[in-house]
């Protein structure tokens, strides 16, 4: 794997070497208009608006519009006078509880690893930050554009990982649901259901079935073969009014949900010893 670009992290006088790489990746699904009669691609071509006529590419220039229909032309020199200080440095400027920060705000992870000279460093940064609960709130560039991020451990790996400004994040203009009380058996209900179907974090068992299934049918229809449309599974709508019966109906299920497992893994058992013996 590449690193996306090497620098350093700095806060105070400390200065440690890192190369970062991308710690996700989004898999989608591509498609490409085609000409129905022959399932040729189709092009898309560059046309003004004003008279619809094709623009060569060393006539098109970028554009701000301050105002409907009125536009400032910047220059690629114009974009060079912009000057970005620490484009390959990750600039700590403050350290804050990671607890203080909504969740909202965090959006796209990079691993961190230590560069030459720089590893001792590196792990004092992650077991202090990990024994404070604090993460580094930094400014870094990252494809010419400038990005808030915080400094976080992550296992054995320091995680650097981008954050929307201020600005970006939406307040909730919603209607709150008006409950007055809760009633208390419902509720001791409702975390008795929380807590039987707690499991431990497995992020690997969760997987995208859309995705599954539409690679099934291209695979199929790739290879000519009928495609049966299986029933959707749908879930009738009802008005909740007995929310108690409906959560003691639901603990009920998951239990014997959790048991089929068991029962199945247990009979595995015994066929597995009869034909041992």
């Amino acid at each position: 794997m590449r690193p996306v670009w090497k620098g350093s992290i700095s806060f105070g006088l400390v200065y440690i070497p890192i190369a970062v790489y991308p710690a996700t990746r989004e898999e989608k699904l591509s498609f490409r208009q085609l000409r129905a009669k022959d399932l040729s691609p189709i092009s898309y071509k560059k046309v003004a608006q004003a008279d619809g006529e094709e623009v060569p590419a060393d006539q098109i220039v970028k554009g701000y519009e301050y105002e409907r229909g009125k536009f400032v032309v910047l220059s690629e020199e114009d974009f060079e006078k912009v000057r970005i200080e620490s484009t390959h440095s990750i600039d700590i400027t403050d350290f804050v509880d990671q607890e203080q920060v909504d969740p909202k705000y965090f959006y796209k992870p990079y691993f961190l690893e230590a560069g030459k000279g720089g590893e001792k460093a590196y792990s004092l940064l992650h077991k202090a930050l990990a024994g404070t609960g604090k993460i580094g709130i930094a400014k870094v560039v990252i494809s010419n554009r400038e990005h808030l991020a915080s400094v976080k451990p992550d296992g054995l790996f320091l995680v650097l990982e981008l954050m929307h400004f201020a600005q970006e994040i939406l307040s909730a203009d919603l209607k709150p649901a008006e409950v007055k009380e809760v009633n208390p058996k419902e509720l001791d209900m409702a975390k008795a259901l929380i807590e039987s179907m707690t499991s431990p974090w497995e992020p690997e068992k969760y997987r995208d079935e859309y995705r599954t299934a539409v690679m099934e049918i291209i695979e199929k229809k790739a290879q000519h073969k009928q495609i049966t449309e299986a029933p959707a599974k749908v879930r009738p709508a009802s008005n909740v009014v007995d929310l108690l019966s409906v959560l003691q109906d639901s603990l009920r299920k998951n239990k014997d949900l959790r048991a089929k497992p068991k029962t199945r893994a247990a009979s595995s058992v015994k066929a597995r010893r009869k034909v041992a013996a």
